[in-house]
């Protein structure tokens, strides 16, 4: 008999760029730079998803086929900006433009040995301004009148309070069940 776990999940929005309140920005001897990762890979964006994701349990694209990841990293709009320490990826912001002039915050956060030192809040303030001039890089697509993005209770502890603090509104609450999981890890046996 499989078990459950209640898990909350919160979603919250930016009705306007001026919404955002940005974080501190790392002085250039940090070694931090946001990068967008500009040529469609379902190669790296796995490699995010699983070292951001595996020790919060992040495992609805674990069976994604290598076709559906280059599908939805095609599609017009969707934009991957990867944080980066002195050359090592640290964390990563995934935007996919929604009809209406919405932009969700599909996937956001920071590898483990990356979580504490300040670099979230400003991986999250540059992104989500990457998704207020999203249309500016893709003039195809209407301007951006919202940003979204939901977090959920298996997120890590500081995530609902960075949101906040970077100016996104609570607009929904849900509690459900679902099937108490063990975190994948970001490889069979890494969390072992």
């Amino acid at each position: 008999m499989s078990t459950t776990v209640a898990v909350t999940t919160w979603s919250l929005e930016q009705t306007s760029p001026s919404d955002l309140s940005p974080a501190h920005v790392p002085d250039s001897g940090s070694g931090i730079r946001i990068v967008r990762a500009q040529v469609p890979s379902p190669e790296f964006s796995r490699f995010l998803y699983t070292a951001v994701g595996g020790d919060v349990t992040w495992t609805d694209r674990l069976e994604w086929t290598y076709a559906r990841w280059r599908e939805f990293l095609e599609r017009p709009g969707v934009e991957t900006w990867v944080a980066y320490e002195r050359g090592t990826p640290a964390g990563y912001i995934e935007l996919e433009p929604q009809p209406g002039g919405t932009v969700e915050i599909t996937y956001f956060g920071l590898i483990a040995a990356f979580r504490g030192r300040r670099i979230g809040g400003h991986l999250l303030s540059y992104g989500t301004a990457r998704a207020w001039d999203l249309a500016e890089r893709w003039p195809e697509r209407e301007p951006t009148r919202r940003v979204w993005v939901h977090t959920c209770s298996k997120d890590g502890p500081h995530a609902l309070a960075n949101y906040r603090r970077r100016g996104f509104r609570l607009f929904d609450t849900r509690t459900e069940d679902e099937p108490d999981v063990p975190a994948p890890g970001p490889w069979p046996g890494a969390e072992g």
